[in-house]
């Protein structure tokens, strides 16, 4: 069996088109079904009244990218003379509070009434 390059060149292309054709076809059988699961899902979200937190698809924390989102600021709690604000609950204390709180003063003096 003395095949040439060319021919088996030949063959690789003509087998790389098959492939192509192939592929392609089965993408649109995906799209296709994947069009009539959609629909499916669609008519029971509908016939039952489902949200999107019953599917848990509203999820905080995390963007559909599943980056980090940041969460919500809280309120300031507490202020100090310079004009700067904590909210007193996550993260570290900020150095005006540690600083304060070292110098022998009460976090009840920075309250925000």
């Amino acid at each position: 069996m003395a095949s040439t390059l060319a021919d088996i060149n030949s063959q690789i292309k003509k087998h790389d088109e098959q492939i192509a054709q192939l592929r392609k076809q089965a993408e649109e059988l995906r799209n296709q079904e994947r069009a009539s699961v959609v629909e499916e899902l669609r008519k029971k979200i509908a016939e039952y009244g489902l949200t999107a937190a019953d599917l848990k698809l509203a999820s905080r924390g995390t963007s559909r990218r599943g980056t980090s989102v940041a969460a919500p600021k809280s309120a300031a709690k507490y202020r100090s003379p310079t004009g700067e604000t904590w909210s007193g609950g996550r993260g570290r204390k900020p150095r005006w509070i540690t600083e304060a709180l070292a110098a022998g003063k009460s976090l009840s003096e920075f309250e925000i009434n």
